[in-house]
């Protein structure tokens, strides 16, 4: 899976988790800031990446700095996929 498709799968989730229409999604958003991501609905977007990318969310790997922005998210992912095939 490539990057643009892994930011596509993250624009797909947000918006579902957000119940809103998410056109354009930029790598720089702010998820808690800009998009109205809460704490609710950052766990709910853990799981609906978890559903869509097979990518498997340790909490204990989990580094909340990864999740300011939607290009952290895509990063996490990404390592996320890189460590499955690997390992």
């Amino acid at each position: 899976m490539d990057r643009a498709q892994i930011l596509d799968h993250v624009r797909i989730s947000l918006a579902e988790v957000l119940n809103t229409e998410l056109t354009d999604l930029s790598e720089d958003a702010r998820l808690f800031e800009e998009l109205g991501v809460d704490s609710t609905s950052a766990v709910e977007l853990l799981m609906a990446i978890e559903d869509t990318t097979g990518v498997e969310v340790d909490p204990d790997e989990l580094d909340p700095a990864a999740f300011q922005t939607v290009r952290g998210v895509v990063d996490f992912i990404a390592a996320g996929l890189a460590r499955a095939t690997v390992g």
